[in-house]
């Protein structure tokens, strides 16, 4: 049985496609059967991934209205070792056509039920919105992984993201819990990005994950080769910190049963405290 997680911020900009396209293919690096879902009408996951999303015959959208399912809409992404289950521009009218139909929030729970048994990992690319899309997302998952950076205004987000969780939770999916928090986009020299850092760690605990993703240009430049940074450029920092993670989720995670038996940790909102103004140290230029 997979584990299922969203990667989700109602914040935009945070990095949760490359997030998702580099965990997928870090955890298919290790060894796991993956199935990457993009459920952004924009389809960046799914270009980010070598799939023309103009090419796409099937998408989640004829899974999600019911036309086709998981398994005959997914495509396999052959550089980067994992299927895709993509999205084009289509999916954008999905949210309308969904509203008046019965179980329009679980349609995606349980379509993946057919396919749970295939994968270790099924990871879910949320639009940064709480849309009828990112609802399907959240009422499959087993649980969410934030992609954030350490800045001031990212705590006020996670706030956000937080409450909408506990209100799915009560509503939709019993299961939903957060699984971590993943810094991403990190700079060590920005004092204040330290700071955050500190705070995450103090408030959040072991739901911090301990790989940090650093600010890294050879992650910026894959997606336009097609190609997740993890495939495009191993060797690079950010690529190898992200078969980091994956290893890290292998090596955390329980197995789905358990995962869907857990009762979620309760998890506060987060008070931003004032910080010292960001002071920067000499700018080196980054190395790949």
């Amino acid at each position: 049985m997979a584990k299922i997680f969203c990667i989700a911020n109602q914040k935009g900009g945070v990095g949760k496609t490359t997030t998702t396209v580099n965990l997928a293919a870090g955890l298919a690096k290790v060894g796991q059967r993956v199935l990457m879902i993009d459920l952004d009408p924009q389809g960046n996951a799914t270009m980010g991934s070598g799939i023309d999303k103009r090419q796409l015959e099937t998408t989640v959208y004829d899974v999600l209205l019911e036309s086709a399912s998981v398994a005959e809409a997914r495509v396999t992404a052959e550089k980067c070792g994992y299927d895709v289950l993509g999205a084009n521009r289509e999916l954008a009218g999905a949210e309308v056509e969904m509203v008046a139909l019965d179980r329009r929030e679980k349609r995606l729970r349980t379509a993946l039920a057919a396919v749970g048994a295939e994968y270790d990992f099924i990871l879910i690319d949320c639009p940064p919105s709480l849309s009828l899309l990112t609802l399907n997302g959240l009422c499959a998952a087993h649980g969410v992984i934030v992609p954030m950076q350490c800045e001031y205004f990212a705590l006020e987000g996670l706030t956000d993201l937080v409450n909408t969780i506990k209100q799915v939770h009560a509503n939709l999916n019993k299961n939903l819990q957060i699984i971590g928090l993943l810094r991403v986009m990190f700079d060590p020299r920005i004092t204040l990005q330290q700071q955050v850092s500190e705070q995450l760690k103090g408030h959040f605990g072991d739901k911090v994950f301990d790989t940090v993703i650093p600010r890294n240009v050879r992650l910026a430049e894959a997606p336009s080769y097609g190609l997740p940074g993890v495939v495009f450029d191993p060797g690079a920092k950010g690529s190898q910190a992200f078969v980091a993670f994956a290893q890290e989720l292998v090596e955390k995670m329980p197995p789905a049963s358990a995962l869907a038996a857990e009762a979620p940790v309760p998890v506060a909102p987060v008070a931003p405290v004032p910080m010292d103004p960001p002071t920067v140290t000499d700018q080196v230029p980054e190395s790949p």
